[in-house]
């Protein structure tokens, strides 16, 4: 069994990056900015780290990106971590690790965002067929203890 679950909850740095596939596909991306607080132990100052990560989207996710999402907006975002290498221009490997949403939530006061919902987005799933679910009846008291 494995598992590869990221959630974060952060600040965007930067406006959504949309781009429209010529298949009709849409995908976005954007940095999140997470930071930490601590105290140094040795000097008793409060200090802040701040982690940068990258976030992909894609379809659904992607055009709520476009419509909702700007620099600063607050989000909860859970997906998984994807690592990939490109060569650039001058034919050196690079290597990117990014995170691929599965769903985004908007937080912060409802002033801070554009969007009228709090509710979280996830794309729709078209792969696996719906399964009915049956509903329990309490059938009396016929239990074998």
């Amino acid at each position: 069994m494995s598992l590869n679950k990221v959630m974060l909850i952060g600040n965007l740095g930067r406006d959504p990056e949309v781009r429209h596939l010529e298949s009709g596909t849409v995908n976005a991306t954007f940095t999140l900015a997470t930071s930490e607080r601590y105290r140094d132990r040795t000097t008793g100052e409060t200090k802040e780290q701040t982690e940068w990560h990258n976030i992909v989207c894609w379809r659904q996710l992607a055009e709520f990106s476009e419509n909702y999402l700007k620099k600063g907006t607050q989000i909860f975002v859970e997906g998984k971590l994807r690592s990939r290498s490109y060569t650039d221009q001058n034919g050196n490997v690079r290597y990117v690790t990014e995170i691929v949403a599965d769903s985004i939530q908007l937080l912060g006061r409802k002033s801070d965002n554009s969007a009228q919902t709090q509710q979280p987005v996830r794309p729709v799933q078209t792969a696996q067929p719906a399964q009915s679910v049956q509903p329990i009846v309490d059938e009396g008291d016929d239990l074998p203890f």
